[in-house]
Parts: C-alpha cells; sequence; structure tokens
C-alpha cells in the first residue's frame, strides 16, 4: 500500500468512526438526547453556551484566573481552544459563548464537588465532558481507591443531575481514551477497557451524543505511532489534540438521514 493510499484509508475510517461509530454499541447513532435530535440540523443555536468539562486533557494549560468566554488565556492550547476558534469563525452569526472549566488532575467526585458553579450555573446549552483517565491513574498510583462501580455510578449520578436541572442541554460524552506508550503500561489493562465500557454503557443509559476517541486513536496509530499522537500515552500531542477536534466536530454536526 502507498503511502497515500494509507492516508486515505485512515481519514476515511476516521470520518466513519466519527460519523456512525465502530463496535462497543456506537453503532447505534440513535443514541441521542431529544435536545440533540431537535437541533442536529443546526448544532449550534443562537446566543448558545458551549462548556468544556473534564481533566487535565481538557483543561491544557488554560488560565484559571481567567474565567472569561471566548478567550484564549482562557480555553488553553489543546482541543477545547481548537474547536472554540474554529465554531467563532465558522458561526459568527450565532454569537456563541464558549467555556473551558476542566482542571488537570480531576476525577468523577473532583466534578461533582465543583459542579453547581462551574456547569450548572453556567447554564450550557452543549456541554462536553471528558473525564475517566485519572479514575484509574490516581489508582495505579496509590492515590485513589475508587472502583469501576463508582465511576459508574459516580458518572450516572453527575449526567443524571445535569439533565434534570437543564432538561434542554445536549451532553456530548467524550470517552476516555490511552495510547499504548509512555506511562501507559500492561498495568492499566484490563480495568481501563472496564471503564472505557462503562462510559460507553452510561452514554447509551442516558442517550447521551459519544465521541468514540479512544477508536479514533486506534486508528491514528496505524499511520504513525503511538508517541505521535500522546507522548505520554494520555495527553495529546498538537497532532492529537487537532484530531479530537476534527472528530468532535463530525460527531457533533453530523445530520441524521431524513433531517
Amino acid at each position: 500500500m502507498t503511502p497515500i493510499d494509507r492516508r486515505d484509508l485512515f481519514r476515511s475510517s476516521a470520518a466513519a468512526i466519527a460519523a456512525f461509530g465502530l463496535g462497543s454499541g456506537l453503532a447505534d447513532r440513535s443514541s441521542r438526547t431529544r435536545a440533540s435530535e431537535e437541533t442536529a440540523s443546526e448544532p449550534y443555536t443562537k446566543n448558545g453556551v458551549i462548556l468544556f468539562q473534564g481533566d487535565s486533557i481538557t483543561d491544557s494549560h488554560r488560565d484559571r484566573s481567567q474565567q472569561q468566554a471566548n478567550q484564549a488565556k482562557s480555553l488553553g492550547d489543546g482541543y477545547p481552544f481548537m474547536i472554540a476558534s474554529e465554531l467563532l469563525r465558522d458561526y459568527p452569526e450565532k454569537q456563541l459563548t464558549i467555556y473551558n472549566r476542566g482542571i488537570s488532575g480531576h476525577r468523577v467526585p473532583n466534578l461533582q464537588a465543583r459542579w453547581q458553579t462551574d456547569c450548572l450555573d453556567l447554564k450550557p446549552s452543549i456541554l462536553s465532558v471528558l473525564v475517566g483517565v485519572n479514575d484509574i491513574w490516581h489508582k495505579l498510583n496509590g492515590r485513589y481507591d475508587g472502583t469501576v462501580e463508582d465511576y459508574r455510578s459516580g458518572l450516572t449520578t453527575l449526567l443524571q443531575q445535569t439533565q434534570e436541572a437543564l432538561p434542554q442541554v445536549r451532553i456530548i460524552l467524550c470517552e476516555p481514551f490511552v495510547l499504548r506508550c509512555g506511562a501507559v503500561t500492561d498495568d492499566w489493562f484490563p480495568e481501563f477497557t472496564e471503564r472505557l465500557e462503562v462510559a460507553r454503557s452510561v452514554g447509551e443509559e442516558l442517550s447521551l451524543t459519544r465521541v468514540p476517541f479512544q477508536e479514533m486513536f486506534d486508528e491514528a496509530v496505524k499511520e504513525a505511532p503511538p508517541k505521535y499522537w500522546a507522548a505520554d500515552g494520555v495527553h495529546p500531542t498538537l497532532a492529537g489534540h487537532s484530531l479530537m477536534t476534527k472528530t468532535w466536530r463530525e460527531v457533533v454536526e453530523e445530520v441524521p438521514s431524513g433531517v
């Protein structure tokens, strides 16, 4: 296979993952909130508020002393910044308000402790959540003892609370991911896979829009080695964040057939 053929294959595979979801229940793209079904053909509403939540992958070195929307320092240097810059460019007429409230090192219990201020009070119309890698990483480092079931119950409670408090919100559940390099050793498995399956099942149970980042990176490593996308196996490189940006937008902006 020539290099250009491999690139074409990678692009088409990544697009298929983003549009339809491959494996582990991701083929069921009817798994959406009622709000997302109503707005799928117009994913970003006028004066909409988009909030990115999670850990260091979302935080991406943002200046936490700056909490303004639509500001580079407040958005960090990763996929939330890239998505925000593209949306503000592509949809000026929408007058979007985009926040990043990811905090490095956070696990599901940390999000629960700050959820009222850092999520519900902001009243997002789109909420993007990526959390889970620290729930296992900190356990392996001896700094946390949460189980897979703790992750399931905590994530479910957090997202149900959000749906009840903000019935019109569209929740984008970004599945946690790792690449086999750097800090990610055999010790991570099979527990990481179990936690990934939890995120998938919670997404289906609550009818959320799910972004299949693990499958995306599984395809990406066929094109370049894991360290190209995430040098330590967890935190994406510039290329990794860019790929996340592309996939997030393709999933969120997907128009179901018949719309």
